[in-house]
C-alpha cells in the first residue's frame, strides 16, 4: 500500500468519525399525533416544512408521526416511544400520569366547543339513550362527555350499556348499525352526523372549556424541543387564521388529509375554540377556570378507576402556572407551563 493511499484512508476515516459525531450532536425527537380538527395543523406544519425550519433553528430534528388510533398514540408516548404527543387534559392526567410519566402541557391549542358529541339513530335527545347500547372510546373524553350529558338529564351509566370502540372504527360501525348510538369527536363525529337518520343529541358546547386539546411533552425534554414545537405551532396558527391564499391552501390541505371536504373542515373549526393567538392561550391557562375544570376532571378520573389502586383523587399532583399544586405535591405528573406560549406571544422564540 502506498503512502498516498494510506493518507487517503486516514482522511476518509477522519471524515466518517466527524460525520458520525455530528449526527450524534443533533438530538432527534419523535412526536405523535392523531386525527382531530384541532390537531390537523401539526400535519400541515410538517408538510409545509415549518416544523423542520423550527427544529433546525433550535439545533434538533423532529419526526412527526400520525398514529391512527388515538389511545394507542398516548400509550406509545407513555412507554417512551415518543417524547411528545397530542392529547386532552383528561387523558394527560390519566394514562401517562398514572404510568409515572412527568408531563408538561406545552401548548394549549384549543378547547372543544361542539367538536365532541353524542349521535344516535332512532332518538332525539339524551333521555332516549336509556336502555341503549352506546359505542365510544371508553375512559376517554368521550366517556367524560357522556357522563356530563347523563348528569344533566338525570341518568347514570347504569342506564346504558357501554361498548368500547376504537376511534378509527367508530364512524363505520355507527353507519352499519340501524340502532346506532355513539360518542366521539371530529372528524368521525362529522362522519356520523352525515349518516341518514342520525341526530346529534349533545355536544361539548354545552360544557365549554372542559375538553382541552394540548401538545404534551415529557417534562425533562430540553427547551430546544419546546421552543421548536411552540414556534412551529404558532407560525402555523398565523398562516391558517389569515385571509390570504396561503390560509385557504392550508385549510384545503388539512381537510383533504383528514379525509373530508374544505366545507366540512371549516364547519369543524367553527366548533373548535382555537387559540390562534398565544396570548389568549396564556390567559386561559392562568385562569382560575382551569383549576375548576381540572378539579371536575380529576374527580371523574378517580371515580372511574383511572387512578388505578389509588385511594384518593389527590394521588396525582397537577401544577399550575402560578406554582400552586392540586393534589400530591410529591407526585406532580402534569404541569401546565405557559413560558413558551408567553415567549411566542412576545416574539421571543
Amino acid at each position: 500500500m502506498t503512502r498516498k493511499m494510506i493518507l487517503l484512508i486516514m482522511v476518509l476515516l477522519t471524515f466518517v468519525c466527524f460525520t458520525s459525531d455530528s449526527a450524534k450532536a443533533t438530538d432527534k425527537f419523535r412526536i405523535a399525533w392523531s386525527h382531530y380538527t384541532g390537531w390537523e395543523p401539526w400535519e400541515f406544519a410538517r408538510h409545509q416544512g415549518i416544523l423542520d425550519k423550527w427544529a433546525q433553528k433550535n439545533g434538533i430534528e423532529i419526526q412527526l408521526d400520525m398514529v391512527n388510533d388515538y389511545i394507542e398514540s398516548i400509550n406509545l408516548y407513555t412507554v417512551g416511544a415518543y417524547q411528545g404527543c397530542v392529547m386532552t387534559n383528561m387523558d394527560a392526567l390519566t394514562i401517562p400520569a398514572v404510568g409515572g410519566i412527568d408531563s408538561t402541557a406545552l401548548i394549549i391549542g384549543d378547547f372543544s366547543n361542539g367538536n365532541d358529541g353524542i349521535v344516535m339513530k332512532n332518538g332525539d335527545n339524551v333521555a332516549d339513550l336509556k336502555g341503549r347500547e352506546v359505542k365510544l372510546v371508553e375512559l376517554s373524553v368521550s366517556h367524560y362527555l357522556l357522563v356530563r350529558a347523563l348528569e344533566k338529564n338525570n341518568l347514570t351509566e347504569r342506564d346504558l350499556k357501554l361498548v368500547n370502540t376504537s376511534d378509527a372504527d367508530i364512524a363505520a360501525v355507527f353507519a352499519s348499525d340501524p340502532n346506532g348510538a355513539v360518542v366521539t369527536w371530529n372528524p368521525p363525529l362529522m362522519q356520523c352526523r352525515n349518516v341518514k337518520g342520525a341526530n346529534l343529541v349533545f355536544n361539548s358546547s354545552q360544557i365549554p372549556g372542559e375538553i382541552i386539546d394540548m401538545m404534551v411533552v415529557r417534562t425533562n425534554t430540553p427547551d430546544a424541543l419546546k421552543k421548536a414545537l411552540a414556534g412551529a405551532w404558532y407560525e402555523t396558527m398565523s398562516v391558517m387564521s389569515g385571509r390570504s391564499k396561503a390560509a385557504k391552501a392550508a385549510i384545503q390541505y388539512m381537510a383533504k388529509f383528514a379525509g373530508g371536504t374544505e366545507s366540512e373542515f371549516r364547519a369543524q373549526l367553527r366548533t373548535t375554540s382555537m387559540f390562534y393567538n398565544p396570548a389568549e392561550a396564556v390567559i386561559f391557562t392562568k385562569s382560575e377556570k382551569l383549576k375548576e375544570i381540572m378539579e371536575y376532571v380529576r374527580t371523574f378520573c378517580f371515580s372511574h378507576g383511572l387512578y388505578g389502586d389509588a385511594d384518593s383523587k389527590d394521588f396525582i399532583g397537577i401544577m399550575f402556572p402560578d406554582g400552586s399544586v392540586m393534589g400530591n405535591k410529591s407526585n406532580v405528573k402534569l404541569v401546565f407551563d405557559v413560558r413558551f406560549m408567553e415567549m411566542a406571544a412576545k416574539g421571543q422564540l
